[in-house]
Parts: structure tokens; C-alpha cells; sequence
């Protein structure tokens, strides 16, 4: 069964019961088309090892194993920094990751500020985060978006909008 629409989302929360935790600002994506445009910028091929963040119920998990060697699948929590270069030295004999993950608002920049500082092999990141935190990795110098997170991202890495996704492409919106 594939999870990334919404009556069969909406079937599994059922069936387990699940109650989306605001505290963890879970958002399940349940569109399709986002999914594999997600799949599509990360460039996902049968050669990558993928470490998904926060893989909620494993919408986009399914989607990243079906094109990716293989998945580790990591559900966010204060340790999970500390364990990623055993994760990826073990798991890929050191060789670059690609990072996939649907972040919430508040764990956004402690999470990407960690990939950048723990000297794990990365090859690139894709995520998906607030349209502000977006515009904040791209603002320049002397703009008001400007500061520790615009800096990092363009010292490290050559951030790009990939696509705007709405509200209603997720559950709960």
C-alpha cells in the first residue's frame, strides 16, 4: 500500500490509532507528485545509501527504497547527531550520503547545522522545511533574513528551491 495519498495515509493512522504529536511538529506529506519531485532533486539512484530524518510513518521511506541501494530510516531525537557518522561509516564504508528529510519548524536548523558539523561524508541534502527557512538559506548579506543558518548553508552547500508545496499536501495541513 502506498502512503503518499490521503485515504491511504489516512487508513494507517487509523489502524494504529495515531494521535500526530504537535510537540514534534508531525506533518505526513500526502501528495504523489511532491513525493517524487523530492525523489527527482536528491537524485536517488540504485548506487546511493540514503539517510532519511524523521521518516514519520515512511511515506517518503517507501519511495527513497524503491529507488535508492539502501535506506536508513532515523526518527529524530537528541542523540541522533551523535550516532550518524557510525551510522554512515558502518553502513557505507565512509563513502558520501545522500540526506533526505521532511523537517519540522523547530528541530530545522539544529539538524542541518549537525550535518554540517559532523564531518559525515555527505554528497547532498534535500529537504523540505518552511518557506521561510527556505528564504532564509538563500538570503545574501545585509538582508534582513540574513544570519548563522544563511551563512552555513552557503558556506557548505549552493541551496535551491526544488518546489513551493501547499498546505493541503499534508496531513494534518
Amino acid at each position: 500500500m502506498k502512503l503518499g495519498n490521503p485515504k491511504n495515509t489516512i487508513e494507517v493512522i487509523q489502524k494504529y490509532d495515531f494521535d500526530f504529536q504537535k510537540k514534534f511538529g508531525q506533518n505526513f506529506l500526502i501528495d504523489e507528485r511532491v513525493l517524487e519531485k523530492i525523489i527527482s532533486a536528491a537524485e536517488v539512484n540504485k548506487d546511493d545509501f540514503v539517510l532519511e530524518i524523521g521518516p514519520g510513518i515512511g511515506t517518503m521511506t517507501q519511495y527513497l527504497a524503491e529507488n535508492a541501494r539502501e535506506v536508513m530510516a532515523v526518527e529524530i531525537d537528541k542523540n541522533l547527531i551523535p550516532i550518524l557518522s557510525e551510522i554512515v561509516e558502518e553502513k557505507n564504508g565512509g563513502k558520501p550520503v545522500k540526506v533526505v528529510a521532511n523537517l519540522p519548524y523547530y528541530i530545522t536548523t539544529p539538524i542541518i547545522m549537525g550535518l554540517f558539523e559532523s564531518h559525515v561524508p555527505i554528497d547532498s541534502i534535500t529537504v523540505m522545511v518552511q518557506k521561510e527557512v527556505a528564504d532564509r538559506m538563500q538570503s545574501g548579506p545585509g538582508t534582513k533574513d540574513y544570519g548563522a543558518l544563511s551563512l552555513a548553508v552557503q558556506y557548505y552547500a549552493e541551496p535551491y528551491v526544488v518546489a513551493n508545496v501547499p498546505p493541503n499536501c499534508f496531513m494534518p495541513r
